[in-house]
């Protein structure tokens, strides 16, 4: 699973588990000529610490010290802080394991002496051994807020604090109009090398529609010359991970891999689905490739990332196809 030989750069846009898989995958396949643009969205202060939910999830899913049975924090965790927390009558809601604190008070004492999101992750990828680049969406603060049946959440109250349980009517993403993409950001989906653009199996209301909001981004996109391929977080009609499902019926959305085509309508070159979805090949104006896309090991996360990078060659190949513009 070492990297292979690469003809050119390649950009991914992820958040959460599902997307950090596929990133282990593209990782593996790629090394430096990987750039991750992953969703912030998800931060917020806890505790007096700044926490970067999807940018760790991806830092530990990559170097290998990700919990693999939760899919989210360390490996080998402990839990000796959140218990004397407790008996101090301190907000446990949200548990930051003791491994997992380090990375949050690192990043807190250097955001506070001026450094950006952007050089922290960078400096933390490389501490962790990660070939990959791994930027934040941006290294303005933007939030992601769920308007719903008990008002309107900061995401983290009601993805973790209140377990998804609220009605969603609406979601939107606080300060987004007056963010910026990074200039690193910018200079990937600029480059003249790029040779595809993944979206990741993430969330695409939650995960994927955070970074498509940060203004620039998705006109970058656009005007790539590498094509788009989507892989489709929805497996059989259903969700393998997280809130999808839900969010999709309550936002009248169909749990259907062709949605998932519609919601980046303006932007997707290919959809990658799995098999068990062979009856939805034939989606207006989208290439679409079937594949086996549960990622239960690593090597199903290879395999994959390699089915998207052969199938982003195929539309290059393909004459009829046009990208960028």
């Amino acid at each position: 699973m070492s990297a292979s030989k690469s003809t050119g750069r390649v950009v991914a846009l992820c958040g959460g588990v599902g997307g950090a898989k596929l990133a282990f995958g593209l990782e593996r396949l790629l090394g430096n000529d990987l750039t991750l643009i992953v969703n912030t969205g998800d931060d917020f202060e806890h505790l007096g610490l700044k926490v970067s939910p999807d940018i760790d999830t991806v830092l530990y899913t990559l170097s290998g010290l990700a919990n693999r049975e939760l899919g989210w924090g360390r490996q080998d965790e402990s839990w000796n802080f959140m218990k004397a927390l407790s008996t101090l009558g301190g907000e446990t809601w949200f548990q930051l394991g003791d491994r997992d604190l380090a990375i949050h008070v690192e990043r807190t004492r250097r955001l506070r002496t001026g450094e950006t999101l952007s050089a922290i992750t960078s400096s933390f990828a490389a501490h962790f051994g990660i070939a990959a680049q791994v930027l934040p969406m941006s290294d303005d603060r933007i939030s992601t807020a769920v308007v719903t049946s008990e008002g309107v959440l900061p995401f983290q109250r009601y993805f973790v604090e209140r377990r998804c349980a609220p009605r969603i009517d609406s979601i939107h993403f606080e300060r987004s109009v007056r963010a910026r993409a990074s200039s690193e950001v910018l200079s990937a989906l600029g480059d003249p090398q790029l040779t595809a653009i993944i979206v990741c199996p993430s969330n695409p209301f939650l995960s994927i529609d955070p970074i498509l909001s940060v203004p620039g981004v998705r006109a970058a996109i656009k005007k790539s010359s590498a094509p788009v391929v989507v892989v489709s977080p929805i497996i059989g009609g259903k969700a393998v991970k997280g809130p999808t499902d839900k969010i999709m019926t309550e936002l009248g959305v169909p749990r259907t891999s062709k949605a998932i085509a519609e919601h980046y309508l303006d932007l997707i070159d290919g959809l990658i689905i799995d098999h068990s979805d062979e009856q939805e090949r034939e989606i207006a104006g989208c290439a679409v490739r079937t594949a086996s896309s549960l990622m239960n090991t690593d090597e199903d996360r290879v395999r994959l990332a390699g089915e998207a990078l052969d199938f982003a060659r195929h539309l290059v190949s393909t004459p009829q196809r046009q990208f960028g513009g």
